[in-house]
């Protein structure tokens, strides 16, 4: 599935700024929309916009073309930012 993140961060932000404080159904739809994670999911992992912002430019960077150095040095590169993102996507997992 080819993604168009412009639009899809356009529509992010819209559902951010209409989400206020806590992420809710429609946020967490724009997400589980593109992912195998589901809305209730999503919310419980990511309470805050800010967090689902931040996992929508993590998501941008693995599903980019280029190779996989160049999107671990740009992971690594934004460690601090997407720490607390990648940890919570591991509890998932584990």
């Amino acid at each position: 599935m080819t993604i168009d993140w412009g639009k899809f961060q356009q529509e992010l932000d819209q559902a951010i700024d209409g989400a206020g404080d806590r992420t809710d159904s429609k946020l967490a739809g724009k997400i589980s929309a593109i992912t195998r994670l589901s809305d209730e999911e999503i919310e419980s992992l990511f309470p805050y916009p800010a967090e689902v912002k931040k996992l929508a430019e993590l998501m941008e960077i693995v599903r980019r073309s280029g190779d996989q150095n160049e999107k671990i040095n740009k992971i690594v590169g934004n460690a601090e930012e997407f720490g607390g993102i990648i940890l919570k996507l591991l509890t998932k997992f584990v």
